[in-house]
């Protein structure tokens, strides 16, 4: 009931805002009934405000949505693209004052016994929690991370609907169990929720800042652990320009194509040599600092929402990655069979022949000019017809591949994302895969085999041993067995002639009762019983 009570908001909302207009002229027929018995209230307003306005108030995990859809200028319309960008860091923010509250609760304190200075004025208000400027007792400038009220309880009802409507689409659709809906929600729910959860942030941004420690390319803040807590994040300050503000870049003279390439950079290094990367990388959560303009530095924030890689999608990532910039489609079928992304019985032919068809005329352009969503979502289509299933593992990838690939093109229109990409994929392989990186496994994991020799030289000499008394046992099971089910059957056999005989006197009974008495003096209900049970002796 409550999912449908929400589902009922959603389309209120999102008709009151007439966002059925954002459709293709043949999808809006079915909608046009149903949209026009909704109250508009879009007054003048254009679309994008209109469809960034709805979000807004459809909550965080909405929100999201059009943080997503707003790096990706190079596929939205600049009326759309435009408004959905204030999502980023200019979310409607809740008061000062519930603030200082939230954060005296969580630190069982004043916030004067912490802070020497401390601003009601919001520095950045988003989904799902807004930020303040701060100065501590000990005179660092500080940023003060905390979660609005009461977002938990909004973001589990539109958590609940979404797993009602996957589980109806795997269900009832053909390519519902491919999709893996229920999975990728279930692993989108674990996100979300994370991101409510501050010190799981914080720890976040403590791991990738220790990887980033000796970068020369790119700083992460420090967290300061006393005053950090679930609801309440106390972290470094920083100061850099926006990300978006490509205005300033290009006023000062920065070098854009070195700006643009360490970003995808910053991004394989995470996801290859760190397998932890940050998963949220849209515009508000990233700054450059360009004192040296030949020399940018990416300066990131907001490690709410992060993700790893095993080794194995680490290695099949990699391989897939420079199939791709090789044109190598045989390999690419074959590596997705291997990693199981698609069935085991596959044509391998076909399949090559597949991926050929749709990625041959995408790299007949430029390399700079083409789209790596684009080939996603061309490759999806030939996923559908050999049953590929979504790996939820690659979801938040996808989603920050599309997002730097994004943010790299508003930067530098001319950005080669495989030019940039193909030396870091090809080094990581050479070196994880090759004879260097078995040597450097063997060394890591040296010590781990040590302590397990002893026991694998143990179980390797008794093997024989046990395999006979395995084999006594066996034999044993099998003439118990034989027993068990001898004495079963006999005892079935004795229940149902048990059985037999009760229900027979209960049936003589009712009988003489029947006929002995009257049937209108209030001994029907033997009658109905015994023939009850003579239909149940019949069966």
């Amino acid at each position: 009931m409550g999912s449908s009570f929400r589902l009922f908001k959603i389309l209120r909302v999102l008709f009151s805002e007439r966002i059925d207009e954002l459709l293709p002229q043949p999808k809006r027929g079915t909608l046009k009934a149903l949209a026009w018995c909704i109250p508009s209230v879009r007054m003048k307003r254009s679309r994008g405000e209109r469809l960034r306005d709805a979000l807004q108030t459809l909550g965080p995990v909405f929100v999201k949505f059009g943080q997503m859809l707003s790096t990706r200028r190079d596929l939205l319309p600049p009326d759309i693209a435009g408004p959905l960008a204030e999502l980023q860091d200019r979310v409607k923010p809740f008061p000062g004052e519930v603030a200082k509250s939230i954060i005296e609760s969580d630190l069982g304190c004043s916030v004067d016994d912490v802070f020497s200075e401390f601003s009601s004025d919001v520095m950045a208000s988003a989904s799902v929690a807004q930020v303040h400027a701060a100065r501590l007792k000990t005179g660092e400038e500080v940023i003060v991370k905390v979660i609005r009220p009461g977002i938990e309880k909004v973001i589990e009802e539109d958590l609940k609907l979404m797993m009602t409507i996957a589980k109806f689409v795997e269900k009832n659709f053909v390519d519902g169990k491919r999709l893996k809906l229920v999975q990728v929600v279930s692993d989108y729910r674990m996100t979300i929720l994370d991101e409510l959860d501050l010190m799981r942030e914080a720890a976040n941004t403590a791991l990738i800042r220790r990887n980033f420690e000796d970068s020369a390319i790119c700083y992460v803040p420090q967290i300061y652990w006393d005053y950090t807590r679930r609801n309440v994040m106390v972290e470094e300050r920083i100061y850099g320009i926006p990300i978006s503000r490509v205005d300033i870049f290009k006023e000062k003279k920065v070098n854009m194509e070195k700006l643009a390439e360490r970003g995808v950079e910053i991004f394989f290094t995470q996801v290859f040599d760190h397998s932890f990367f940050h998963a949220d990388m849209h515009p508000g959560n990233v700054f450059v600092d360009i004192s040296d303009p030949e020399n940018p530095v990416y300066k990131a924030i907001d490690f709410g929402i992060v993700g790893t890689l095993d080794p194995e999608s680490q290695a099949y990532l990699a391989q897939n990655l420079i199939a791709f910039f090789d044109r190598d489609y045989r390999a690419v079928a074959e590596l997705h069979v291997e990693s199981e992304w698609v069935p085991k019985d596959t044509n391998i032919g076909e399949f090559e022949s597949a991926i050929r068809t749709v990625c041959e005329p995408i790299f007949q352009k430029p390399l700079g000019e083409i789209s790596f969503g684009v080939l996603l979502i061309r490759l999806f289509e030939v996923a559908r017809r050999f049953q590929m299933e979504v790996q939820p593992q690659l979801v938040l990838l996808q989603k920050t591949l599309l997002n730097i690939e994004g943010l790299g093109r508003e930067l530098y229109p001319e950005l080669d994302l495989w030019k940039t990409g193909k030396p870091f994929l090809e080094r990581w392989v050479k070196e994880r895969l090759g004879p260097k990186g078995i040597v450097d496994y063997a060394k890591r994991n040296v010590s781990r085999w040590a302590v397990q020799f002893p026991a694998l030289t143990n179980t390797l000499l008794t093997t024989p041993e046990r395999l006979e008394r395995l084999e006594s046992i066996q034999l044993q099971q099998a003439d118990a067995l034989k027993h068990i089910g001898q004495e079963a059957k006999r005892r079935r056999l004795t229940g149902h002639v048990s059985t037999l005989l009760g229900i027979s006197g209960l049936v003589v009974a009712g009988t003489a009762l029947i006929a002995e008495h009257d049937w209108l003096a209030g001994h029907w209900p033997f009658a109905i019983a015994a023939l009850s049970l003579v239909l149940l002796v019949r069966r």
